[in-house]
């Protein structure tokens, strides 16, 4: 087959982004779960009159992993990430829900994704106790190079088949996994915590997580986020060894 075909030039990315668009999050969603049975229909300034009050129960929840009250909040994200990124996304399943962009429906953009200098390449050691380091200038190149010829053949193939008038679904199995793709993903502060406890490396984490850089770099951005909309969770998570309740 001819890899001539004209269509969009491709272009290379070594982010991601991550957008919240929109969100019902708060501490005091956790305090007012958390005292349903004392509480009753307390207002958000009865709730909240006492800072260290609501700061010692959240942190006594995180701390004896009483779970449920972390889950009454709601969460959306906007993610542009690799497609691989995405995968590994899919694993996890309880409270999490997900909207990603389908290749079936429409013509897929040509946006693909290249490490940057600073990402490491070469992994040391055997499996279950390994590191990854930074590679050479040589190795970057290398796979600067590669990947690029790649990325630019396998979208060509691509547009070949669709103006040969091959239907998207079948077409889209040419494209690499380095492909850029979006998904909306929704979550609550719960569901968020196991994400991060696993997807990111952290000094104050009791238990190691060893998270493919990609999909890191997507966890620290959700991360900021959820650390501005409820700061006394954030920083229970953070003191109780970043696990989840």
């Amino acid at each position: 087959m001819s890899t001539d075909k004209a269509g969009p030039e491709p272009s290379f990315r070594s982010d991601v982004t991550v957008e919240l668009v929109k969100h019902s999050a708060s501490d005091s969603d956790v305090l007012w779960a958390a005292r349903v049975s004392t509480a009753g229909e307390q207002s958000l300034e009865e709730l909240t009159k006492d800072p260290e009050r609501s700061r010692g129960l959240i942190n006594y929840l995180m701390r004896d992993r009483h779970g449920s009250p972390f889950e009454h909040n709601s969460m959306t994200f906007f993610v542009s990430a690799p497609i691989f990124v995405f995968r590994e996304f899919m694993r996890h399943r309880v409270g999490w829900s997900y909207n990603e962009e389908s290749g079936r429906y429409r013509e897929l953009l040509p946006v693909f994704y290249v490490p940057g200098e600073d990402r490491r390449l070469v992994q040391q050691g055997r499996p279950g106790k390994y590191e990854f380091v930074h590679g050479t200038a040589e190795q970057h190149a290398t796979v600067t190079a590669a990947m690029e010829d790649s990325y630019r053949r396998s979208y060509a193939a691509y547009q070949e088949m669709l103006a040969a008038g091959i239907a998207r679904e079948v077409a889209r199995a040419t494209l690499p996994v380095g492909l850029f793709s979006s998904m909306y993903a929704t979550c609550n502060a719960r569901s968020l915590m196991h994400f991060l406890g696993l997807r990111t490396q952290h000094e104050d984490a009791k238990v190691p997580s060893f998270p493919q850089r990609e999909i890191e770099m997507v966890g620290e951005q959700m991360e900021e986020h959820w650390r501005t909309l409820m700061p006394l969770t954030h920083a229970a998570f953070g003191a109780n060894g970043r696990v989840a309740p």
